[in-house]
Formats: C-alpha cells, sequence, structure tokens
C-alpha cells in the first residue's frame, strides 16, 4: 500500500462523513474512487499509536542530529551575549562598558569583546582601535588590543565606510571566521555584541557556541520593548538563559537644574521584566557624557571610573557575574 505526500497532489480535499465506519472521500486531480482499495495512492488518518510515537521520537532525534552541535571557543570559559531587538538602543556602548566594568570590578578576570554585528560593525569606533589583525603561525587572527580588552570586528577586515552587501551564507561564513579563527588566549568572559533583531547571525551563535547568558538592552519606550521580548524569546527558544535586562536611557537629568526627565518612558523595562520573569541588571542615564565618550573611543568606565554612569556600567556588570553565578551553582 503506497504512502503518498501531500506534493504529489495538485489539491487535496477531505470531506468528512456522518457516519465514521464510512470510508473517506479523497478528491484529488486524479480520479479517485471512493473505495480505499481501488485508490492508487492512499493516505490513512488515525490516532497515532505506541509503534508510531516511538518512530515520530526517532524522527525527532534523527532532526536533531542534523543541528549543528555546540563548541566551546578554544580558551574562553563563559561567553556572553548582549542583544536587542531594535536599533538604536545603545547596545554596542552597554557591551562594552559591561566589558570594561567587568575588568574594572576585578582585574583578575579577563575579556575579550566580539563585534558579531557583520553589517554595522561598531567596536572599532567604541575602542578606538584601527588595523588589520595579525596572524599567527597557526593562521589564527590576533584580536587588536585596547584598554587590555582584546577585541574582533569585521571593522578591521574592511575599510571604513565600505559597505558588506552579503547574502546570509557569506554572513555565516564570517561569524564562523569569527569565532574559530581567532587567538583569544584565555578569557574569562567574551562578551559578543549581537546585531540587533533574531535573524541568522543569532541562531548561527546560539546553535554553535555554549553561551552562558543573554542579557537584553532597551530603552523604556513601549516601541522598543516590543522588540526586546522577541529578543528575549528567542534566546529561551533556542535554551539560552536570559540573564536580565539592562534598561538604558531611563532618565535625562538637565546639566544646568538637574530636573530629571524620562524622556522615553519610566520603568518599561521593569514592566517587561515582571512579565518575563527576569530581573532589571540596572538603569543606565541619557547622559551626553556617554554620548561624547563613545564618540571619541573612550568609553565612560575607563575615561571617566569616578562618574554616576560609570558606576552604574559596573553595577550592570556586577549583577551579571551574580546572575551567572546563580546558574553555574
Amino acid at each position: 500500500m503506497a504512502h503518498c505526500n501531500y506534493n504529489k497532489f495538485s489539491h487535496l480535499f477531505k470531506l468528512t462523513t456522518s457516519n465514521l465506519n464510512k470510508p473517506t472521500v479523497l478528491r484529488t486531480g486524479r480520479d479517485i474512487q471512493h473505495a480505499p482499495q481501488r485508490c492508487k495512492y492512499f493516505i490513512r488518518f488515525h490516532k497515532t499509536s505506541g509503534p508510531e510515537r516511538s518512530l515520530q521520537e526517532r524522527q525527532k532525534q534523527h532532526m536533531a542530529r542534523g543541528l549543528p552541535k555546540q563548541k566551546p571557543i578554544a580558551g574562553v570559559k563563559q561567553v556572553i551575549v548582549v542583544a536587542s531587538g531594535k536599533g538604536g538602543v545603545g547596545k554596542s556602548t552597554t557591551a562594552v562598558n559591561l566589558a570594561l566594568g567587568l575588568t574594572a570590578n576585578d582585574p583578575s578576570k579577563t575579556v575579550g569583546i566580539l563585534d558579531a554585528d557583520v553589517y554595522g560593525p561598531s567596536i572599532p569606533k567604541l575602542m578606538s582601535l584601527k588595523g588589520n589583525p595579525e596572524l599567527t603561525d597557526n593562521n589564527l587572527m590576533r584580536p587588536l588590543m585596547n584598554f587590555g580588552i582584546p577585541c574582533m570586528s569585521m571593522g578591521f577586515l574592511v575599510e571604513d565606510v565600505a559597505p558588506i552587501v552579503w547574502r546570509g551564507l557569506m554572513v555565516m561564513s564570517a561569524i564562523e571566521k569569527l569565532l574559530r579563527q581567532v587567538d583569544w588566549g584565555l578569557l574569562d568572559y567574551l562578551v559578543i555584541d549581537m546585531p540587533p533583531g533574531t535573524g541568522d547571525v543569532q541562531l548561527s551563535i546560539t546553535q554553535n557556541v555554549p553561551i552562558a547568558g543573554a542579557v537584553i538592552v532597551s530603552t523604556p519606550q513601549d516601541i522598543a520593548l516590543l522588540d526586546a521580548r522577541r529578543g528575549a524569546e528567542m534566546f529561551r527558544k533556542v535554551n539560552v538563559p536570559v540573564l536580565g535586562i539592562v534598561q538604558n536611557m531611563s532618565v535625562f537629568q538637565c546639566p544646568k537644574c538637574n530636573h530629571q526627565t524620562h524622556i522615553f518612558g519610566a520603568d518599561g523595562a521593569r514592566a517587561l521584566a515582571d512579565t518575563l520573569g527576569v530581573q532589571v541588571l540596572g538603569d543606565i542615564p541619557l547622559h551626553l557624557s556617554i554620548r561624547e565618550m563613545s564618540d571619541r573611543g573612550q568609553p565612560v568606565v575607563v575615561s571617566s571610573p569616578d562618574s554616576p554612569e560609570a558606576e552604574a556600567y559596573r553595577k550592570v556588570a556586577t549583577a551579571v557575574v551574580q546572575r551567572l553565578e546563580e546558574l553555574s551553582g
């Protein structure tokens, strides 16, 4: 008895009858008789039995074998991804200051930054780095370093203003090289600055590399929070722990009168955190010095370490480490 796939038919209708004992009537582009024994192709509709459930389980296992197996990055103990559903919320600035905050809080820890935003790399500008990576004797790229942080970015491999017009497969190949063909040395943490959204790059990294946790960055604005939630849900679907949410640009304080204004809304990220059942890792103010120092390639954590803005980033770094310890404990 032949079992057919639906794509063998131009269209298929199932006509249910009032009497379940009557044969099921199938209409296709072919002339099919009512009697199942006279039909060239016969489809059976029935409940899943025990043996068939076992078959389904084997099929799932077979499909799982087709997925890439996660392989740790050589020399890296823990990978932290910094992500957002939407661009323009300060994700890259947060990633850089988080990495610097981790080392500021504990100088014994070694931290690296990987810029996974192939189309719009920001790490070279934020970390004031230029040049092409040198190759080791093993043909691995040496990360460029500033402020004691080794960094790797597609921005080191192309000209500053050169657009990267690549299809998905080329992007995946580039991400694989940035992950596997870099001599990171020994790192306690590798902070990955993810591109905005929930696309190929996010799936590729989470499927290929064990991720210790994801940090979601969002402003309190409703439109940003919608995409931030999508990002958090994506990580949950791929079994990546969401460490928490960073509420960026939470409040603006007037430099003249110190009056505080919630330009993007108040505590929107806290409401989202409650909905998702995660914690708020910290609030970062909307401050002129953060923008100015970032544009100069002098992140506020190192350029103004005693400022309230730097302290806010260090608190985020402390909260991230605490969450990692809770998950590993």
